[in-house]
């Protein structure tokens, strides 16, 4: 018998989840039995998933520009990936607005729950740290990206996820700077990351084998963790809108 696709897992898995939350909310220690042993699982999926992010980024950038050989082709290739990403940007910002505008994902969801939500994450660490970042962004300069973008400890900014521009911008500039004096010299450097590229890659393939596990733990997390209906079907609603909103980019590009 031939073995499913992952992705096709990671589908049922999903709707497994799902299925499996709404069973649980019916028992009077469901709630309590995801979150001790079900939820967990998922959890570690995702800091596995953070776990490899930067090093993955880090090396697969460092072999792709050292690969070049010649900093012309890295001039040619980044002024055109430049302009591409520009453009996917636009169109992936236009396609967000029009959809959210349109189905409009947040209706729906009573006055009632709103207030209890912001009573209940009004006090939250994360949430308070996004209002500060969101309120900062509004109030900076508008070259104030660029100087975010550049790190002045890249060690400091690959311990953080978030972070991610900063590790990018060091890891570019490892990579030119590795084309400029020579592949003779460079080679050292340039073996050690085509090896760790090969290893992450395979960390990554051994992660993916758990996420049908992980996505049905995660979703069965969420809606035992949801008691009101009105909330689960926004957050319904808000995946189909990201979902056709991703298919319309595939399709563009």
């Amino acid at each position: 018998m031939k073995k499913l696709e992952l992705h096709w897992q990671i589908l049922i898995g999903m709707l497994l989840g799902i299925l499996f939350g709404f069973a649980m909310t019916q028992i009077s220690w469901g709630n309590d039995f995801v979150s001790d042993w079900i939820q967990p699982l998922g959890t570690i999926f995702v800091k596995l998933l953070k776990l490899i992010a930067i090093p993955l980024i880090v090396a697969s950038l460092v072999k792709g520009i050292s690969d070049l050989k010649d900093i012309s082709k890295f001039r040619n290739i980044g002024l055109r990936t430049i302009g591409i990403y520009i453009v996917t940007t636009v169109v992936a910002i236009t396609i967000g607005l029009f959809l959210v505008n349109m189905i409009k994902p947040g209706n729906g969801i009573s006055e009632e729950t709103v207030t209890k939500l912001t009573e209940t994450y009004a006090g939250d660490a994360g949430v308070t740290s996004k209002l500060e970042e969101a309120s900062r962004q509004k109030d900076s300069g508008p070259l104030q990206f660029l100087i975010d973008m550049v790190p002045d400890n890249a060690i400091a900014s690959m311990s953080d996820n978030g972070l991610m521009l900063q590790v990018i911008f060091f890891t570019i500039f490892l990579g030119i700077s590795m084309l400029l004096i020579g592949e003779e010299k460079a080679k050292p450097l340039k073996d050690f990351f085509d090896s760790l590229n090969h290893v992450v890659l395979k960390m990554v393939d051994l992660i993916m084998l758990s996420a049908p596990y992980a996505v049905f733990a995660l979703l069965a997390g969420v809606v035992v963790s949801s008691s009101d209906p009105d909330l689960l079907l926004a957050l319904l609603k808000y995946a189909g809108v990201v979902v056709l909103g991703l298919v319309l980019m595939i399709v563009f590009y």
